[in-house]
Parts: C-alpha cells; structure tokens; sequence
C-alpha cells in the first residue's frame, strides 16, 4: 500500500512509525517530511497543495493521511481535493475541519447539538473583548483560528487579559482573527481521541498532555511539553460519561450538519465538579499526546486508517495495551518565545528502552542532529504502572543533551 503522511514533526514522525510497523507491507511518503522522517520515508519535494494532489494521483497513493492541521483548511482544502481525483484521504473536509481552524464556529456547533461546555462570546476588536471579560477573573481568551496550540490564554487578572488582547487584537500575532472570552472551568484536563468514519467513531486511548512551559503548569502556554497515556487514566464510568455526552453527540451532529468527516479527532476535556466539559476539538492526533499513544496501539493501523477512508470503520484491525506510555519533550533554548537552531544534539544513539520522535531537528553537514525549531524531539517510554513509565522516560532522556535544553520534571507526576 502506498501511503502519504502530510506533515513533518514529531506527531507525524509517530504515525509514520506506527504505520511503517503495520501488519500491512506499506510504501511510504511524506511531505513536507524531515531528515528524521526520511529513514522511514521518501519525502516528496513539491511546491504546496496542488501540487503535492497531482504528484499523488500520478503516483497511484493509495491513502493520503493528515497529520498536520494546517493542509485541512488551506486553499480548497486537503481531503476535498484529495475527493475530487478519487484519492483516499484519512482527514475531514474543509467545512468539518472548522471545528479546529474556528473556535466560533467550533463553540457554536457544540451549544447547537447541547454538548456541555464553558460559555462565550465572540469578540471583533479589542473594546468589544474587554466588554465581554467584564471584570470577571480568571477567564480564558482564545484566538479564533489556527495558532499551534499556543492561541489560548488562561488570565488570572485585568494585567494578563489585556497582554494577551495587545497581542492578538491590536499587534495581530496570530494573524487577523476574533477572539473568543471563555467561562474559566476548573479540574483535571483530559485528551480523547478517536476515529470518525461518517457517523461512526472507535474511541482510542486517553491522554493528558502538559502545555505549561514550567513544572507545575507554571509559564507561558506551549504546544506541549509531554503527555502520558493510558487505558487506566480515566475509570470506565467516566469514560462511558464522556461518550454519551460529547463523543456520541458530536459525531452525531456531524451527521446531522451534513459535515463530512473520516479521520481523527481529538477531545480536550476538563472534568469539572458538574462532570466532563469539552474545551476544544481538533481535527487530528494531538501533538504530543499521538507521541505518547501510538506505542500503546497495536494492530494494524496502515489498513485501519485505508479503509476508514474508503468509508468502512473496522476497530477490529487494532488492539491496546493496557499499560502506561510517558512522553517528554526536550525544547530548545528561548521556547515557546522564541527558538534557538544549530546546537548539536548528542545521546541519541545511547537511548535504548524508548521511542525518540523527533520534530524540530535537521541533520548538519557532519551529519550530527541539530535544533532545528522550539520543540525539538520526544522521548517516549512504557511500564505496566504509571510510576514505571515516568522513571524509564526520565531514565532515557538523561541521554539526550544540547546546549539550551528545557524540559519539564514532572510530566506523569503532577496532576495526579
């Protein structure tokens, strides 16, 4: 089977490993790809969209997946395009992927199909923010658009909200947008994931990812520092909650929206004292949780993603372990601010008892790995208890050093 990943960090550095160790022989491509991504796949080098859609009908693909986000809602969108030359395409339309690329719109569907969550208002300009926070602190600000993870701002106070309105609505940091005021809800975060095929859906193992810079979730918000996973995160009552009042009525909303849908999505919860909210979708694995749950599935994933995109839904070609998978993410220096490139990574080779997935490297001329952007790899280890799996990923990071290096102590302990 020939399959194109469209994507290049660490998410798509994870799919693609998990796919090259299908059960199905595959043949596999990437684009835009990366050297790391290169040993496991042939990057394709095309100039944007359109052309990566003919390059992939002149070489027969039989699946293209979307791994990044970015490809679903640009120009006509990936997965419309890939309809129109009859190509298979593991990923939502462009009218479903507003669901991540529009916080508005995403707000709206979920009040429409009575999915609980937090209230909001969306906001034109700056005034109309400040109107909207009403003097009511902490409240949570988010840029209506695609932002990387980091459009989202948790503000305890007048100073924080109106830092982050400057940014947004006045300097345009994200690009032009609205901004979203959001009730504030309290509790331990939660990430579910699971395949959609038309009005069908297999939920995959839970998540919970760390996007404080800091320990203690103290710091700037970023894409993500770690992330654990588990089928013994969250109890089996809590979790059939969660299908029956978000997971089951978005799916069938979809339905009901006429929005197409065949791929993955993701559901960022916050279980609160009135039980589980959803705080936001995405159309697509998250980054890094995909990190931390690809080695928990096993299976046959490569067949499993080809036939949900030909519109049959076969959870049967998967299985999961039970265990605990621990994700750390080393960042370079200057991040989420900014990001540091060409310091020398060394201990890669010594990490034996882990994953590394790497998502902002290049390889330089010598042929050492380099920094190449703001989170630069993850090291992803297992145990059967949660306490095993942090002191193995830990153990296995120790190995990797550069200059300017951040990463958190306490992905797997804290919130816990």
């Amino acid at each position: 089977m020939k399959i194109l990943v469209v994507g290049k960090g660490g998410r798509e550095h994870a799919l693609i490993t998990a796919m090259h160790e299908s059960a199905t022989q595959t043949e596999i491509y990437s684009f835009p790809g990366s050297d790391a991504i290169s040993e496991l796949a042939e990057v394709v080098n095309v100039d944007g969209l359109e052309s990566l859609i003919s390059w992939m009908k002149q070489n027969e693909i039989d699946l293209c997946v979307a791994g990044e986000e970015s490809y679903l809602v640009t120009g006509e969108g990936l997965a419309n395009l890939c309809e129109k030359e009859g190509i298979p395409c593991w990923g939502p339309h462009l009218q479903s992927a507003q669901l991540e690329a529009s916080k508005e719109f995403a707000k709206e569907f979920m009040q429409r199909h009575d999915i609980p969550t937090g209230g909001a208002t969306g906001c034109a300009d700056a005034d109309e923010a400040r109107a909207a926070i009403n003097g009511i602190y902490p409240t949570v600000l988010k840029f209506d658009g695609l932002a990387a993870g980091k459009g989202v701002a948790v503000c305890a106070d007048e100073a924080s909200a109106e830092e982050f309105i400057q940014e947004v609505m006045v300097e345009r940091k994200f690009g032009e947008g609205r901004l979203l005021v959001e009730e504030c809800l309290v509790g331990p975060e939660v990430s579910i994931f699971a395949a959609v095929v038309d009005g069908e859906y297999h939920i995959f193992t839970p998540a919970r990812d760390y996007k404080r810079a800091l320990d203690e979730d103290a710091g700037p918000n970023t894409g993500g520092m770690g992330a654990v996973a588990s089928r013994q995160l969250i109890d089996a009552e809590l979790l059939s909650q969660i299908e029956a009042t978000i997971v089951k009525p978005t799916v069938n909303g979809l339905v009901k929206d006429c929005l197409p849908y065949r791929g993955f999505i993701y559901f960022g919860l916050m279980i609160t004292a009135e039980g589980p909210k959803i705080i936001e979708y995405n159309c697509r694995f998250g980054d890094p949780e995909c990190q931390a749950v690809m080695p928990l599935v096993g299976g046959d994933l490569a067949a499993f993603c080809a036939e949900g995109a030909r519109g049959k839904l076969s959870p049967e070609l998967l299985s999961f372990s039970d265990g605990w998978s621990v994700c750390l993410v080393r960042a370079s220096a200057g991040y989420p601010e900014s990001s540091r490139s060409g310091d020398v990574i060394s201990g890669i080779e010594n990490v034996k008892n882990a994953r590394v997935y790497h998502a902002g490297t290049k390889k330089n001329a010598e042929g050492d790995w380099e920094t190449n952007g703001g989170r630069v790899l993850a090291v992803v280890s297992g145990g059967e208890t949660r306490a095993e799996a942090v002191r193995a990923a830990y153990d296995e990071l120790e190995n990797v050093i550069f200059d300017g290096m951040q990463s958190r102590s306490d992905i797997g302990v804290f919130n816990f």
